[in-house]
């Protein structure tokens, strides 16, 4: 077997990210639900032998095999700027379990106003923490704009599902009917995630050089971040919820499933299960994680930040800075 001080860097990642199917690999090995079960401690020692490996500790006779499990570990449920341990709703192997189980409780229970309410009221407090724990960790956000951005955006994702379903009960076919959760999803991701990340908006994020160091700060960036991840999150939920409908409007019609009505919201909840193995590491994909942006545009656009930016690098602006977009 081959020994990790020769193979494994564990500050290099194990794919390449700077294609869409190096990042699929990334985020399907990194999101991979089997370890959300594992303790607080797993995860903690997971973290313990990462940070040993980094100063060059690990033992010789260490396989390859269990470098990896714990990079794993350590990427899914530690913030990638902080390091601190993420809640459970938090982590990035929670994210295939717990949208399977919401966008299940969606799909199956639209027919009623209260069961609307619920279930996104459940999705949007589900979407808040996973928005806060993955912001950017260098834009502190407080207690009152956490409140603000999470009463915003299940207000906002209520009254898109509402005031879809009033509607479309009128106008729209039962068919049509199905997809008001999708509505309720999109609409409101384009308010949970600006709020709840409003602070980079607001005052700019850190943006490096090629080699990593930090040169200034930059709103436009944050845009650019937060827009990307907007879109992330929108495909990822798009499939599930736009293709699962169809099937069960075929399915109900057939008397064999309608008479085992008990199986409607498992059967549901598990084909959300199946497509989301596989939107989660896709969306999360279709956007480098580390972005880039063209210091001209800062220029032109917000003049008072490329003057520190100038003065920080002392006249030698780099063409592109680089910051990460969060998830």
């Amino acid at each position: 077997m081959s020994q990790v001080s020769t193979l494994i860097d564990v500050d290099k990642p194990l794919f390449d990210l700077s294609t869409f199917a190096g990042r699929f690999q990334y985020f399907a090995w990194m999101t991979d639900p089997r370890t959300v079960v594992l303790s607080s401690d797993r995860l903690l020692e997971a973290k313990t032998m990462v940070e040993r490996y980094r100063k060059g500790e690990q033992s010789e006779q260490l396989k390859s095999e269990q470098v990896h499990y714990n990079m794993k570990l350590y990427n899914s449920a530690f913030h990638p700027d902080t390091g601190e341990l993420q809640n459970f709703c938090g982590r990035m192997s929670f994210q295939v379990p717990g949208g399977m189980l919401i966008t299940g409780g969606m799909l199956a229970f639209y027919r009623t106003v209260p069961a609307v309410v619920l279930w996104q009221f459940i999705n949007q407090s589900f979407n808040a923490v996973v928005n806060y724990t993955n912001r950017n960790a260098n834009s502190p956000t407080s207690v009152t704009q956490l409140g603000v951005a999470y009463v915003s955006a299940t207000t906002s994702a209520l009254v898109a599902a509402i005031g879809c379903k009033n509607y479309w009960s009128k106008k729209a076919t039962p068919l049509f009917q199905r997809f008001v959760p999708f509505a309720a999803v999109a609409a409101a991701n384009f308010v949970n995630i600006p709020l709840m990340r409003q602070n980079e908006i607001l005052n700019g994020i850190e943006v490096k050089n090629g080699e990593g160091e930090v040169v200034g700060q930059s709103r436009l960036a944050a845009i650019k971040g937060i827009g990307e991840v907007v879109v992330s999150r929108i495909a990822m939920a798009a499939p599930g919820m736009l293709v699962l409908p169809l099937i069960m409007e075929r399915l109900e019609k057939l008397p064999a499933y309608r008479r085992i009505k008990w199986i409607n919201a498992p059967f549901q909840t598990l084909l959300v299960g199946c497509f989301l193995c596989f939107m989660v590491p896709t969306a999360c994909a279709l956007f480098p994680q580390q972005c880039s942006l063209d210091t001209s545009i800062m220029r032109t656009f917000e003049p008072e930040l490329y003057e520190d930016l100038e003065k920080k690098t002392q006249g030698n602006v780099p063409k592109r800075v680089y910051f990460n977009k969060g998830l």
